[in-house]
């Protein structure tokens, strides 16, 4: 069976951050083993868990690219806004469990924080609408 290559470009990244989880929850485990109440940093929690579910959610990008009647071009563009937000997330994630320096980082944001937010919304959510359209053009319409 031959997939496209765009389909191939977000099947790999979905690979690369499941790996990429596993290695974060390495980081919590060591981290739980260090602590004396057993717990990992919050954000180092939060990185790990939220790594394990974009590589699953990344993976069902996949599908639409592959079941879509949208050009490579538009699905990879689709699919990898929404891939970038997902990275961009799990970093500032890591960020925040390196240094330690929040619980909870809407608290006293950063300047930018807000925008960020919304740019990642309007971005996961449109690039994914795109998909979708894409998919029902092709296996419904």
């Amino acid at each position: 069976m031959e997939i496209g290559c765009d389909t191939k470009a977000v099947v790999l990244t979905a690979g690369l951050i499941f790996l990429w989880a596993l290695l974060l929850g390495a980081w919590k485990y060591r981290q739980m083993a260090a602590s004396e109440d057993g717990l990992a940093h919050p954000y180092v929690d939060i990185a790990h868990r939220a790594a394990l579910l974009y590589s699953f959610a990344t993976l069902l990008l996949a599908v639409f690219v592959e079941l879509s009647g949208f050009s490579t071009a538009v699905n990879l563009i689709a699919a990898f806004v929404p891939i970038f937000f997902f990275v961009a997330a799990i970093v500032g994630y890591m960020i925040h469990g390196a240094r330690r320096d929040t619980d909870n980082q809407f608290r006293d944001p950063v300047p930018g924080t807000h925008p960020f937010m919304w740019a990642l919304m309007i971005g996961e959510i449109g690039g994914v609408a795109v998909l979708i359209a894409g998919f029902v053009d092709a296996q419904i319409l």
